[in-house]
């Protein structure tokens, strides 16, 4: 099964195809300068960024869900989730609420929260520049520099992060 992510990504990408075509149209293919089409380029640019920032919220997302429902222990929790949960059971009138999360309780407790915890990272996000992705993907999951892995031929990752940004 593909990442419903992706599949956000892939169908959202869709759009910009479209843009590019009617780019096209408008303008014609031939080598040159186009003028009139500052609508349609910063349209793209705007989309673009976007699609890249709903993909990498979705993903990470999708990441901590699919370590909530399939780890064999809270351990594969990052520690800034185990700090949330610590945050919210210390808040917690109740006194015994704590034990909410003992044994298999860790994982129910999480699983009510998942949407609350994506609406969280999601507000936080503002742009998708290198560093807010690297911070988004710290917090849902604990994955420190997932920018690194941003490389293709003849890019490494630090052209890459800056061309992106």
């Amino acid at each position: 099964m593909g990442s419903k992510a992706r599949k956000a990504f892939t169908e959202n990408a869709e759009d910009i195809q479209r843009l590019l075509e009617l780019h096209s149209e408008t303008g014609g293919s031939a080598p040159g300068r186009r003028f009139g089409l500052e609508v349609l380029n910063k349209s793209a640019i705007v989309l673009i960024t976007a699609i890249w920032e709903a993909y990498c919220e979705d993903l990470a997302s999708e990441a901590l869900e699919h370590l909530v429902s399939n780890s064999s222990n809270s351990d594969a929790l990052s520690k800034h989730i185990k700090q949330q949960v610590a945050k919210e059971l210390k808040a917690d009138v109740n006194e015994v609420a704590i034990w909410t999360i003992a044994g298999e309780g860790w994982r129910t407790f999480l699983k009510d929260r998942l949407d609350d915890l994506k609406a969280e990272r999601d507000r936080r996000l503002n742009t998708p520049r290198a560093a807010e992705i690297d911070k988004l993907f710290l917090t849902a999951i604990g994955l420190e520099g997932v920018s690194d892995a941003w490389t293709w031929r003849r890019m490494n990752a630090q052209k890459a992060r800056n061309k992106l940004d």
